[in-house]
């Protein structure tokens, strides 16, 4: 036998009884608990617990008005997505197309909007909430966030300068996208715990 051949032999004798080995080796049950980490106490899971849907179920008491986030925005805002909005250098939140069109399935370059992409009203409050500013995501007061989102819905011209946003307001803003997106068919799970 050539020494590759005994090599061969000798790497697949090992490999064998390695197998054998192993399979008669009594098997570790994996523990119950690792004894790490600890169950989330009721205050832990309610700070974490803010989601927003979008028939406004989970928002928060206070208001704002697009007068009170033109400050807001300008200070915390612009830096990212510009003056107005429409700058960047990051994702531009104003702007609506003539009609109300959606073209994004047929046009890539069309930028996604709060004025022309986003559905709901509520997910505006639910995003800005929890996930900016991006420096600090949710340290925004519940008032702060809901000036921000009059201000913006303000200049996607889709509440009035003078508007007041709050729980009860905020979910019946239509968003001209609102109707452009289907729901799921496949539902969701038998039963939803309210709130």
């Amino acid at each position: 036998m050539t020494s590759a051949r005994v090599a061969v032999v000798v790497a697949m004798c090992a490999i064998g009884l390695s197998l054998a080995a192993s399979a008669q080796a009594p098997q570790s049950k994996t523990p119950e608990r690792f004894g790490i980490g600890r169950a989330a106490t009721p205050e832990e899971i309610a700070a974490w617990d803010i989601d927003v849907r979008p028939d406004g179920v989970g928002l928060p008491p206070g208001s704002g008005t697009p007068g009170d986030g033109t400050t807001i925005y300008a200070a915390k805002c612009s830096g990212c997505h510009g003056k107005t909005g429409r700058e960047g250098p990051n994702d531009r939140l104003v702007g609506r197309l003539p009609n109300d069109a959606f073209p994004f399935g047929r046009d890539g370059n069309v930028p996604h909007t709060i004025g022309n992409y986003w559905p709901y009203a509520t997910t505006v409050f639910d995003y800005i909430r929890r996930a900016m500013p991006p420096d600090a995501p949710g340290s925004l007061k519940d008032n702060e966030v809901y000036a921000l989102t009059a201000y913006l819905l303000y200049l996607n011209d889709l509440v009035s300068l003078d508007a007041t946003i709050d729980a009860t307001s905020l979910p019946k803003v239509k968003m001209p996208a609102r109707d452009r997106f289907v729901p799921d068919p496949r539902g969701g799970p038998k039963s939803v715990p309210k709130k």
